[in-house]
């Protein structure tokens, strides 16, 4: 079933114009079929902020038919905001201590953009603790995005992330490395994944601290990894989520900086993600800006039509593997919080068993 739109969100309105089904209370309500409620941790900053909410609500939304969902958006309010995010937050955004005191089935964890390599002396570091450490007690299962990832290896596992000698930048071929994990279910046996980070977490690292690496590229870069219990963490280095041009805004962004001598290099095309024709046209507004030009004369609607998405249906498989098995455990015993339901060092047995 799809998303329920409990509340006036501007994201399920977007949703709604791009074709997908939302559901409003009223026919929610009148549905004898069982919810799932999903927290949103966005962490992400004013720019990105709306546009990464609607990128993980249309997983959720897209995932599953056996559920209608309802995601909670909120946010720390220790990272800086601007006044415009501030107003949107207060009025759309939901309370952690709301969401504790009324529950969760699973929970979401964005990535973030830190200046400081130092994951902590971030603002997020010791609220996002918090939030773990309840989510590993009260919480299904937590998917974590990109920056959550190293942040939560880092605190919980001890393995801080290393540099890059450049950015990882582009969309990127993984192999599947353990095919009977119940979340690689009619996954294709290579997959694409779309990369945005300056850092990583290496596969010795993973492993070391006790966690089954489930896709990897050929370079040997983990994208996703699950806790050593099986199904308590999923954690993605890459960014399954993005939309078909997502990387083409980060690349504009940046070579608009560079026309605006805010910054000395201009970037480099993203790997694996621009064809030749695109590759050409972004060369010639290379050479204009180069030359002193300042606007970027192609829309976001060409670009949509000109750049292929090759990592959706993978994506949608996982999440929806993720939510299916979210839902079989939380519905073996609704009366019991799911410590008492599950042996936490192996969730997926009560499935199985």
């Amino acid at each position: 079933m799809p998303l329920v739109a409990y509340k006036d969100l501007p994201t399920f309105k977007r949703l709604q114009e791009e074709g997908r089904t939302v559901l409003p209370p009223d026919r929610a309500e009148s549905q004898e079929i069982r919810e799932l409620h999903i927290g949103l941790l966005n962490m992400m900053p004013d720019a990105a902020l709306q546009a990464t909410e609607r990128q993980f609500f249309r997983l959720v939304g897209e995932s599953n038919k056996i559920a209608q969902f309802y995601v909670h958006p909120f946010t720390l309010p220790e990272l800086e905001r601007g006044e415009e995010a501030k107003r949107y937050i207060a009025q759309y955004y939901e309370p952690f201590d709301q969401l504790k005191a009324d529950g969760l089935d699973a929970l979401i964890i964005t990535g973030a953009n830190v200046s400081d390599p130092d994951l902590t002396q971030a603002p997020f570091w010791d609220p996002l603790q918090d939030v773990m450490n309840w989510a590993w007690d009260n919480v299904t299962s937590t998917l974590c995005s990109c920056l959550a990832t190293h942040a939560v290896m880092q605190f919980q596992y001890n393995q801080a992330r290393s540099p890059l000698k450049k950015k990882r930048w582009g969309v990127y071929p993984h192999k599947v490395q353990d095919r009977h994990h119940p979340l690689m279910r009619g996954v294709n046996t290579v997959f694409d994944v779309p990369h945005s980070r300056h850092n990583n977490i290496s596969r010795k690292q993973f492993e070391d601290s006790g966690l089954n690496v489930l896709a990897a590229s050929k370079k040997g870069d983990v994208h996703m990894a699950v806790s050593p219990d099986g199904f308590r963490q999923l954690l993605f280095q890459g960014h399954p989520e993005y939309d078909t041009i997502s990387l083409y805004k980060e690349y504009k962004r940046e070579a608009l900086l560079f026309a605006e001598k805010e910054c000395s290099k201009y970037p480099p095309f993203p790997e694996n993600y621009m064809d030749d024709d695109v590759q050409h046209l972004m060369k010639t507004l290379k050479k204009a800006i180069k030359r002193g030009q300042t606007d970027w004369p192609v829309t976001d609607d060409d670009m949509r039509d000109a750049l292929e998405n090759s990592w959706g249906d993978s994506a949608r498989s996982i999440i929806g593997n993720w939510i299916g098995l979210v839902y079989q455990i939380t519905n073996m015993d609704r009366k019991k919080p799911f410590m008492d339901t599950v042996d936490p060092r192996n969730p997926l047995a009560s499935i199985y068993s």
